[in-house]
């Protein structure tokens, strides 16, 4: 805990200091721009080290890690005087690392991927170098290529920091023996007088699921755990409803009329056709649930799909009968993770060699074949990716999630406000507070760290 205490106040040191000028959220300083050779014009594609390098990345030990893991070598017999040294670990380890890699006087980390709540906080503070120049002098990279809302996490303040590594957005994953089962449409349309279809609105989706609870099998496996999880699924419900966190002027309106009807079919749903008992649940029980064919339905990330219906795989002999279709309303919440460099790595240039090579548009169609998760439009309209990957239909489904999703939060304190509202939520959900109650406190929480510089 102190090791964590140290790098909240050096970190909240780092942010304090301001430039001149009165700015409703100020922005760091970097500690010194001299220190920032980006700053410096490039006016071509760096040049390949004249002596070995060895590069220490960053990364998340999930599947996209094997898949970057395994084309790495390729990229090594290209360069061969560039090393790449991964360091994989559980999300829950990284931040404070490269928190503390940021904060030395040489990084640990050459590196680092950054997801999408820390973006802000981290350019802010000046801890990242600024990508554009490279990004100009790099033949062929088609930075706008990457899908608008996915590409522009990675923009702070006008400037580029951060360039796509995978999307986790979300999506409404079903079972579509389910829908498609003969019984139960008849028994759907004689009771509701209507067909038995995948939901597009709040209320249908609760209806459905409440449906497919009586037929003896759970209308959804919902993630109401306390904090990010909670808060990542009903920003879902939130969107549907026609609310938001923050209005375009910045407002706090979470404890808005949009917000309580959202929380309250969020919360009747969870009474009337979730799982029993599953409060706590977040992304692996719900999968879990999935996969063992106890439940119909569950928003989630928009690359499970494959995994359940991948034969062999956690679903058994329910692989294929899964399938993706945007959340009720359309808008979906996004997540993103971006390939990042540190502000005092020494190794910048060879360092944008390796994520230019890993992001171009022919290494990133290897990855999405391989099973990555796609961020470009290019990667997701090309027909041999459909052909060697998982279907026409699953791409094009995601590119239509992609270029209508929004993160849960910005700023420099997004990870701590998504954090709060989402321990109120889980109040709601669990009966402690009142949906009123909830989003109030949730609103006066919000408005308290954004108020912060």
């Amino acid at each position: 805990m102190k090791g964590k205490l140290l790098i909240t106040i050096l970190l909240a040191l780092a942010l304090g200091i301001t430039a001149c000028g009165p700015k409703p959220t100020p922005a760091a300083t970097p500690a010194s721009e001299a220190e920032t050779p980006a700053a410096a014009a490039t006016t071509a594609p760096p040049a390949p080290p004249s002596e070995t390098v060895t590069l220490t990345v960053i990364m998340e030990q999930v599947p996209d890690y094997d898949i970057v893991a395994q084309l790495t070598p390729q990229f090594e017999a290209e360069n061969p005087n560039i090393k790449i040294k991964f360091d994989a670990m559980p999300y829950d380890a990284m931040r404070d690392k490269i928190l503390t890699s940021f904060l030395a006087p040489q990084a640990t980390y050459d590196i680092i991927i950054v997801d999408n709540p820390w973006m802000d906080e981290f350019a802010k503070a000046g801890f990242l170098t600024p990508l554009d120049e490279y990004i100009a002098a790099t033949p062929g990279y088609d930075f706008n290529d990457f899908v608008g809302p996915v590409r522009e996490i990675g923009v702070v303040d006008g400037k580029v920091y951060g360039v796509p590594y995978y999307n986790y957005a979300l999506g409404m994953i079903v079972r579509q023996d389910l829908f498609d089962n003969p019984d139960y449409q008849a028994k759907y349309q004689a009771k509701y007088g209507k067909p038995l279809t995948v939901p597009t609105t709040l209320e249908d989706y609760v209806q459905v699921g409440q449906f497919f609870k009586e037929q003896g099998i759970y209308g959804a496996a919902m993630q109401p755990q306390r904090g990010y999880k909670v808060f990542e699924e009903w920003k879902n419900w939130l969107y549907a409803a026609g609310g938001d966190l923050m209005d375009a002027q910045g407002n706090v309106i979470i404890d808005n009329e949009a917000a309580q009807k959202a929380l309250e079919l969020y919360i009747e749903m969870y009474k009337t056709a979730a799982p029993p008992d599953s409060l706590n649940w977040g992304f692996d029980e719900s999968l879990r649930s999935m996969a063992a064919g106890e439940s119909a339905t569950m928003i989630s990330y928009n690359w499970m799909l494959p995994t359940l219906n991948k034969p062999g795989g956690p679903a058994g002999d329910l692989a294929g009968k899964f399938a993706l279709y945007e959340v009720p309303g359309g808008k979906a919440v996004l997540g993103t993770w971006h390939w990042a460099i540190p502000h005092n790595t020494p190794n910048k240039d060879a360092a944008w060699m390796f994520v230019s090579w890993l992001t171009s548009k022919m290494v990133d169609k290897q990855r999405v074949i391989m099973g990555g998760a796609p961020t470009r439009v290019s990667v997701m309209t090309d027909t041999e990716v459909w052909e060697k990957g998982f279907g026409k239909g699953y791409y094009e489904t995601v590119l239509k999630i992609l270029e209508d999703a929004e993160p849960l939060a910005r700023g420099p304190h997004a990870e701590e406000i998504i954090n709060e509202v989402g321990t109120y939520l889980n109040s709601a959900v669990a009966g402690e507070m009142s949906v009123a109650q909830a989003l109030k406190a949730a609103a006066e929480k919000t408005r308290e760290i954004s108020a912060r510089p």
